[in-house]
């Protein structure tokens, strides 16, 4: 992948510096790229979401891993700007997050969709599932579309190669075999709207932070998250 001639450049930790808020919509149409003794995958940013953390930004964020201060689970969430915080999701799924935010405040990007652009044959393998079956024959589950090899977070993960714990902290802009790679300028059609599958208020329209490539085929159909249509009603 030659980046530059792509119209992208490889991201610095000033530019992911700023609240999630405000980086998120910067990641639309950049590439993160992982190379490992499997090969290379590389998949770019249809969809995301902002996650600040306690004392991060105006608004508190009740959605957020880091509300209520720092744990051992979230600490790198705390640190530098650039690392991904790769967490564990209802104890199978990795994600992955963008670090970044202000130095000592907590803040993060999910990259909850995108287009495997380089190394889809690695990302399919990487997403079948491979059963035994009665007559003791290994199987694969039937063939995934191309739109779904990283659509929603935890396929993003296990497309891109990466994961909770031997993952969590890895740096993605000191050059390394993970990295990120930003568009020179904002992608065309950015939409925004509330976090998928996020819990009571915190995934309602008050939170307006999922950011998305508007009418592209990876992104994630949206659903609300427990209570949070009836805190919409509230609202």
């Amino acid at each position: 992948m030659t980046a530059v001639a792509d119209g992208l450049h490889l991201a610095t930790r000033e530019e992911l510096s700023g609240l999630p808020l405000e980086v998120a919509p910067r990641l639309l149409g950049g590439i993160l790229r992982v190379e490992t003794a499997e090969g290379a995958v590389a998949i770019r940013l249809t969809e995301v979401e902002a996650y600040h953390g306690q004392g991060t930004g105006d608004i508190p964020d009740p959605g957020s891993h880091a509300r209520m201060g720092r744990t051992d689970r979230n600490a790198t969430m705390w640190g530098e700007p650039g690392h991904l915080y790769v967490y564990l999701s209802h104890g199978i799924h990795s994600c992955v997050n963008v670090v970044c935010g202000p130095d000592g405040l907590a803040g993060g990007v999910l990259l909850r969709g995108g287009e495997v652009v380089e190394g889809a044959d690695l990302a399919r393998h990487r997403r079948q599932q491979r059963k035994p079956g009665p007559d003791g024959a290994v199987r694969c589950t039937p063939a995934i579309a191309d739109r779904d090899l990283a659509r929603g977070p935890g396929r993003f993960g296990q497309a891109i190669g990466l994961r909770h714990p031997a993952d969590d902290g890895v740096d993605a802009v000191g050059g390394g075999p993970v990295s990120l790679h930003l568009r020179n300028a904002l992608a065309p059609g950015i939409a925004a709207g509330p976090r998928v599958g996020v819990a009571g208020i915190a995934g309602t329209s008050a939170f307006p932070w999922r950011f998305f490539l508007a009418g592209d085929p990876t992104v994630s159909v949206f659903r609300a998250g427990r209570g949070a249509v009836e805190a919409a009603s509230a609202g």
